[in-house]
């Protein structure tokens, strides 16, 4: 019989601003292709360390080994009189994959976010090929929204690798 990993999740530090902006650093480039401007990656990941009005972090341990993380920032919506908060940065390592390290970060964060009255509800958004997320979101009971998103980026921060 195997032993069972251990999951566990806690509340992100400075200590943990290396780990996080590396994690931000991968997922861009594997989920997206992106290569990401690593000061401003640093200052904007310290920033929400500092500011826990804006955002928080949790990082998701594996027997005691950090591997992965995850932002929470906070939006309110006037049509529901509340507070949804969105799942962003969301980076569990390769090799810890597929071991419902995920899933215990998405159950611990809806469970701290329905312990805050004025919540309405979770959501994420995922890149629309990354077809493995969202299986993924999908299996621990998300749905897909009726939106779709625009944006319109000025930073210079996010720059794409050419395929092929």
């Amino acid at each position: 019989m195997t032993k069972r990993a251990k999951i566990t999740i806690r509340d992100a530090n400075e200590l943990d601003l290396p780990l996080l902006v590396d994690f931000n650093r991968r997922l861009a480039l594997e989920s997206e292709g992106k290569v990401l401007d690593d000061p401003t990656l640093t200052a904007g990941v310290r920033r929400g360390l500092a500011h826990p009005e804006l955002c928080r972090y949790f990082i998701a341990q594996l027997d005691g080994r950090i591997v992965g993380g995850t932002m929470v920032t906070f939006e309110l919506t006037d049509w529901r009189d509340g507070v949804l908060w969105w799942l962003q940065s969301v980076y569990v390592e390769p090799g810890a994959r597929r071991h419902g390290v995920f899933r215990a970060v998405y159950r611990h964060i809806e469970s701290a976010a329905r312990a805050h009255r004025d919540v309405r509800g979770l959501r994420l958004y995922v890149h629309r090929l990354n077809e493995r997320a969202q299986k993924t979101y999908q299996a621990v009971g998300m749905s897909k929204a009726e939106y779709e998103v625009f944006e319109f980026d000025w930073s210079g921060s996010v720059r794409q690798i050419e395929k092929g």
